[in-house]
């Protein structure tokens, strides 16, 4: 009954819906690692207050010269919880402009923080409203602390789509904090990732607001993952439907023969004949009132 699946039309539908079944796969266990990427990043910013901070120092790549910044960490890295000592160098401050807290848009301020050993890491000590006259006016930013330092953070990723870097109001202003970018504006080695403050010793000057982060959507990857999977086996199954339908002779016309199978005959009727379609009744009448009209005494 199922001999048909082996011609090349059939074998060939095989193939494409195989290859079509195990792609949806493959899209599905992407989607999957994605959900545990970002579920992964969303317990590191949900256990940020309670995990003990690690050495900034130890987990990164050393930056090696001034003007380049340090090898970017992965992913896996990203929201950490760190701890750093050094002293902020206020005179290559950066303001990155239109970042908005709730509702309200101002700066994010970011100080380069000197390591003992000459290399520097971006710590960018909060938000501050931007001035009276409009959303780029300067703002009122409380001094660096003189002196040593210690930080406790969440490592930032470099973003993404660098911009341009100028001088405005005493400061580098941006709108982007692309690492590689500022890296290019300052004297000293930089690391390739900037930190999120939390706390800090000497403490942080109440005027900053801590920049809130936002969790990643990991249940959307979770819900991408099932629906790939899902369509891999409705391709099996739609497959597996038509050719029970093939094989039942559901997928051709009942005049039309099957796969090595003959033509199908229209029944006959309970006289023995096949039943008369319309046209051909119509012939059969026209032909019978011709008949009687030429028979012998039809005209009288």
């Amino acid at each position: 009954m199922y001999r048909f699946l082996l011609t090349p039309r059939w074998l060939a539908a095989f193939a494409l819906t195989v290859v079509a079944a195990v792609v949806m796969v493959m899209l599905g266990n992407w989607q999957l690692r994605r959900y545990h990427e970002r579920t992964d990043i969303n317990e590191r910013i949900d256990s940020a207050s309670s995990v003990q901070a690690v050495p900034f120092t130890s987990i990164l790549t050393a930056p090696t010269a001034a003007g380049t910044p340090g090898a970017a960490p992965g992913k896996s890295l990203a929201w950490t919880k760190v701890t750093l000592t050094g002293r902020y160098d206020a005179s290559y401050e950066i303001q990155a402009r239109g970042r908005t807290v709730g509702s309200e848009v101002g700066f994010e301020i970011v100080t380069p923080l000197v390591l003992d050993d000459g290399t520097a890491v971006l710590v960018d000590r909060g938000w501050v409203p931007a001035g009276d006259t409009g959303a780029l006016a300067a703002p009122e930013v409380p001094a660096a602390p003189s002196g040593r330092v210690t930080v406790v953070g969440q490592i930032h990723l470099s973003e993404s789509r660098p911009a341009a870097v100028e001088r405005r109001d005493g400061r580098l202003d941006t709108r982007r904090l692309s690492v590689p970018r500022l890296a290019q504006e300052l004297p000293f080695p930089v690391y390739g990732a900037y930190v999120l403050l939390n706390e800090q010793t000497p403490a942080a000057d109440p005027a900053f607001v801590q920049v809130p982060i936002s969790h990643e959507d990991s249940w959307q990857n979770g819900g991408y993952a099932v629906q790939w999977w899902l369509f891999a086996v409705m391709a099996l199954f739609l497959y597996g439907w038509q050719a029970r339908r093939e094989a039942h002779g559901l997928n051709t016309p009942d005049n039309q023969p099957r796969d090595n199978q003959a033509p199908r005959v229209p029944k006959k009727g309970a006289s023995g004949q096949r039943p008369l379609d319309r046209v051909e009744a119509a012939d059969l009448k026209r032909k019978e009132k011709e008949r009687d009209l030429a028979a012998p005494g039809a005209g009288d």
